[in-house]
């Protein structure tokens, strides 16, 4: 069994061969890290990807923003994948973003923790966020539009 070291250490590689290159496929990964000495499967490399936030865009692999950034609120690099806004009833409002990048919207808006929001649901390409009340529904949609300039 893989210790945690060693994932430490992969994951560590995989965020430092996304920023230092163009990877396109999860295969191509997975050869990058084996030459780098690291014994890994596809889907170990799946699931670091996953746990990593790493998005799918434009054919390549792209790293979220750090989780400082995130915390602090700062949703520039999100914005690109993020694609529409709208209510649904008085309390859910729903994201629509480009395919992969939902999970990794919905946790900045949970490490965002906004008063507004009860909680996110995400799928692949789309989140639910749950408001207690209308009025906080409003608030939440409003900042949602103005970060990512909708």
């Amino acid at each position: 069994m893989l210790t945690d070291h060693a994932q430490l250490e992969r994951r560590s590689a995989i965020v430092r061969i996304l920023r230092n290159g163009v990877v396109r496929r999860q295969t191509e990964l997975v050869g990058l890290l084996r030459k780098d000495g690291h014994d890994v499967t596809q889907s170990s490399v799946s699931r670091d990807l996953r746990d990593l936030g790493v998005l799918k865009a434009s054919g390549r692999y792209v790293l979220p923003p750090d989780e400082i950034t995130r915390a602090n609120g700062d949703f520039d690099t999100l914005s690109q994948f993020v694609r529409q806004v709208r209510p649904a009833g008085s309390c859910l409002t729903v994201v629509r973003t480009t395919i992969g990048a939902a999970p990794s919207v919905a946790v900045a808006i949970d490490k965002a923790e906004w008063p507004e929001v009860v909680g996110t649901i995400s799928g692949d390409d789309t989140i639910f966020i749950a408001t207690d009340r209308e009025s906080a529904q409003a608030k939440l949609i409003g900042r949602l539009q103005s970060l990512f300039r909708l």
